[in-house]
């Protein structure tokens, strides 16, 4: 059977043969001819034609402005496009492979696995496992939102091409409609012109939650649904195995913009959106529902059920009857959906939360199946009951985080007012005084008292005391977490403690509303843990926390200031040590640990394939709960198309059920200690190499003249600033444009620097290859470590970095990229001598992928190296050099 009418290289092809006609139609045929001069020069140097890029660089530099700017604007939309087609070939090899029965990491092959297992282990997984991606509003998007849609009308027409049979005539309409498309992009301002704000960010990702999530969750659970129900005996049922969250609109660390009344305008928000798709829902099941009442046992307890809601509305009531007589389930899905329209109402009869629309679908589907009616069921009633358990009213559960100095400040200056001087505290003392304050029934401090505080105090202050009002709105579960940045100390876990039970959110023993999580990202904090967590444990106060959050403790872990600190391999290590760690502490405790993983979409910040990461996590760490950061362009990429989307989360729940079963087989994966020790020297080594780098004279100007920092830090990526202070070091910096920026000058120096360093190390002082080897082929951390490494370096180009570097001052350049271009050589060396492979990465698709894109990017990095050179560029040039960002970042797919 054959499943599409199209492939790759026609798509790339045909809309790049579009994307001519409108780029000569919409300026001049000059212009077209200079595009296709760039472009062939590139393609002849990367094929060998060519013995130099100096044509290219030669024609680039001698254009006029204007010609530049369309020439940036060509090939950054041309990549746009691209994207399109090779997310189409993404969608064609999930079809082909799910039909041929060869799909990888499939829930049908994790059900395969589970059927090894009795019925009761299988339910136990199953019931360990609660799955939450977090989508954050971290500012590496750098497309608009306009642009994205007119990208999402193309995609849906290369789709409709792609998969159906058409007429001649149809498919002329289809281009035509693309056309308009194209041109419209043309036409379209690529690069932002405000800084976008965070209820703008907070709108990006409810979308992805309210038009592809939501729709596709349901089809995840029928899968596995079927195919667990096909391979373990006995009857299973499937419980809650997804929530998503997200700190859009709430997330306050380093942004003064997330106020607390952008937060309620987010919650209000999520909250009307899910309830409108919960009408359509309802709406499309009373056309399903339309059973005769005088034929059907409805049951006693759908009467009941009817009855009560006739009581709550008997106005709707009788409307419900006139219209639908002898309709029992329309009347009842018509004041069903008459509640759903009075959550949050004036009006009363509305629903109470999430759980009682539940019940109502319950007994319906209770009623339906005593009739007979289990198809019904099975295909429109239980998809709508996993919406609402996945969804409930608030479409995703807000995270608050700030960083503690925050929490500090503010505690100290309200409590200077009652007497204490709380800045003068040892540790000990501080955690006395928390811990007293929090236990007695008394308030310490009154938050609504702000007018002398200093503003980002009275923010603080004002965050707690409206904290109480939204859950009372919008439910506990709507915002029922709080991260804490930067956490080193016990204190900084018990300060957002304090001010909660201050606000009546926890109230001990009984009530605790919401879990408060310590964010690790230091080599300090995460050395400490023990320290830190084991303190915390042992609390009179916090252990009452615990009890009232069924013993359950969440701990993120910054992936992103790890690697900025330590480096790539050395904060690898460091985390997945100090995960075996913390999961030893939690077990010495008794509480069951929920590692959230700060991850960001490049290599260096915890990215890579979610799946791969998952079962590479230490045994001991994997209790079921999991929880990870979803942001930026890895959201667009991941969760935009709806079959791409379905893909990754069955492929986070193939893995996560799989990595449940193997920590219950082996609580503690075997690592031999000959391994260990071989990380311990290659980590301390590369550490030093990496700390030796940044912390060198000059080292922060050449980062700031060989890359285009300068330029990310005004684009308008996001609503946070670039760095926390305004300061021009690294350690100021914010992971994010420190990455976006070595990315841009393909050197992706912090996915792979000091790697060779750190190997070579280890064989220097009597390591062998060959237990490098072992580790690589028996070691999921080990393989998957240098995996990603490979990725980062297959993605790097010295020739192009090199180019960047003589911006730099010439003593800058000599003494620095030569020591990074080593480092390169020497890692890729030893990454294909561990792997014993012949090239870098192990993925067919990515030589494909780069060997299509690498030579339509090098012209925009030869503009942007050329104008990066200028010291007075013009307005235009201005506007060129940020397209040109914009463009490479998408030709890499990758940002920070």
């Amino acid at each position: 059977m054959q499943l599409h009418n199209r492939g790759v290289r026609q798509d790339v092809r045909e809309l790049g043969a579009l994307l001519g006609d409108v780029l000569e139609g919409q300026t001049s045929r000059g212009a077209f001819e200079t595009v296709e001069s760039c472009r062939r020069a590139a393609i002849d140097y990367r094929s060998g034609d060519l013995e130099s890029r100096e044509p290219l660089v030669t024609e680039l530099e001698g254009l006029s402005p204007h010609r530049q700017r369309t020439v940036a604007r060509a090939f950054a939309t041309y990549f746009e496009l691209i994207n399109l087609a090779e997310e189409r070939e993404r969608v064609r090899t999930i079809r082909t492979d799910s039909q041929e029965g060869t799909l990888e990491d499939s829930l049908e092959a994790a059900a395969e696995e589970l059927g090894e297992e009795d019925v009761e282990t299988v339910r136990r997984i199953l019931d360990d496992v609660l799955i939450e991606p977090t989508f954050t509003a971290h500012p590496t998007e750098a497309r608009r939102k306009t642009v994205k849609s007119k990208l999402r009308e193309i995609s849906t027409s290369l789709e409709t091409l792609d998969e159906r049979l058409l007429t001649d005539k149809e498919e002329r309409h289809l281009w035509q409609d693309i056309d308009a498309e194209v041109t419209s992009l043309w036409q379209t301002p690529q690069v932002r012109n405000r800084q976008p704000e965070p209820e703008d960010e907070a709108r990006n990702v409810q979308w992805y939650l309210e038009n592809t999530l939501f729709d596709v969750v349901g089809n995840v659970y029928d899968e596995l649904d079927e195919t667990i129900d096909a391979e373990v005996p006995g009857d299973l049922e499937i419980p809650k195995l997804f929530e998503f969250r997200s700190w859009a609109g709430s997330d306050r660390d380093g942004n003064p913009y997330v106020t607390p009344e952008v937060t309620a305008n987010t919650l209000e928000r999520q909250r009307s959106v899910i309830l409108d798709r919960y009408r359509d829902q309802l709406k499309r099941l009373s056309g399903v529902l339309s059973q005769d009442g005088s034929r059907i046992d409805a049951s006693s307890a759908f009467q009941a059920s009817l009855e009560r809601d006739r009581g709550r509305l008997p106005g709707s009531a009788r409307t419900a009857e006139q219209r639908y007589p002898d309709e029992p389930y329309r009347q009842k899905l018509k004041l069903m959906r008459e509640r759903l329209r009075r959550v949050g109402d004036v009006r009363p009869g509305g629903y109470d939360d999430a759980d009682e629309l539940g019940a109502d679908l319950e007994v319906i589907a209770e009623s339906l199946r005593a009739n007979d009616a289990d198809s019904i069921v099975d295909a429109h009633v239980d998809p709508i009951r996993r919406q609402v358990a996945t969804f409930g009213f608030s479409l995703a559960s807000l995270d608050l985080r700030d960083h503690q100095q925050k929490h500090t400040d503010a505690i100290a200056e309200a409590l200077e007012h009652e007497g204490i001087d709380y800045r003068t505290l040892s540790e000990d003392e501080r955690v006395e005084l928390l811990t007293d304050a929090v236990l007695q029934d008394e308030p310490v401090i009154d938050l609504s008292e702000t007018a002398d505080l200093s503003d980002d105090s009275a923010r603080v202050l004002e965050l707690f005391d409206s904290l109480a009002d939204w859950q009372t709105e919008y439910g506990v579960h709507a915002i029922d977490t709080y991260c804490i940045s930067m956490t080193e100390e016990p204190s900084h876990v018990l300060e957002v403690l304090f001010l909660a039970d201050q606000a009546g959110v926890i109230s001990l023993p009984e009530h605790a509303g919401i879990d408060i999580v310590p964010l690790l990202e230091t080599e300090y904090a995460l050395s400490g843990a023990r320290r830190i967590m084991g303190t915390l444990f042992e609390n009179e106060a916090y252990a009452q926390v615990l009890e009232a959050r069924g013993r359950t403790q969440e701990i993120m872990l910054g992936y992103s200031d790890s690697n900025k600190e330590n480096g790539f391999l050395a904060a690898n290590w460091s985390l997945y040590k100090n995960q075996r760690r913390l999961g030893e502490i939690c077990d010495d405790h008794d509480v069951t640990m929920r590692l959230f993983h700060g991850r960001g979409g490049s290599i260096s910040r915890g990215g890579g394939p979610m799946n791969e990461a998952l079962l590479a996590l230490p045994n001991s760490t994997v209790t079921g709960q999991v929880k990870f950061t979803e942001q930026g362009e890895a959201i667009a990429e991941k969760y935009a198309n709806p079959r791409i989307a379905e893909r990754n989360i069955g492929q986070m729940l193939n893995a996560q059920l799989r990595a449940r079963k193997q920590a219950l087989d082996q609580p503690e994966e075997e690592v031999h200690e000959e391994w260990v020790a071989a990380m311990e020297t290659m980590a301390d080594a590369a550490r030093r190499e990496y700390r030796d780098l940044l912390e060198s004279d000059g080292f922060v100007q050449y980062f700031e003249q060989a890359t285009p920092i300068t330029v990310i830090e005004d684009l308008d990526l996001g609503s946070r600033p670039a760095s926390r202070s305004g300061e021009r070091t690294v350690e100021d910096l914010r992971a994010i444009p420190w990455v976006f920026s070595w990315t841009q000058s393909r050197c992706i120096l912090p996915g792979w620097y000091a790697l060779a360093t750190g190997v070579e190390a280890y064989l220097e002082n009597g390591g062998s290859m060959n237990t490098l080897q072992t580790m690589y082929e028996k070691w999921p951390f080990f393989r998957t470590t240098l995996d990603n490494a490979a990725l980062s370096l297959s993605r790097t180009e010295l020739e192009i970095a090199d180019r960047y570097a003589d911006l730099a001052e010439p003593d800058l350049r000599e003494r620095f990229f030569p020591r990074v271009s080593d480092e390169y050589e020497r890692a890729a060396d030893l990454i294909t001598e561990i792997g014993q492979r012949d090239q870098l990465h192990t993925r067919d698709w990515l030589g494909e992928n780069l060997e299509r894109r690498n030579p339509y990017v090098d012209p925009l990095n030869m503009l942007q190296v050329y104008l990066l050179g200028q010291t007075d560029r013009t307005d235009i040039e201005e506007r060129t050099l940020r397209l040109t960002v914009k463009g490479i970042a998408a030709g890499m797919k990758n940002t920070g």
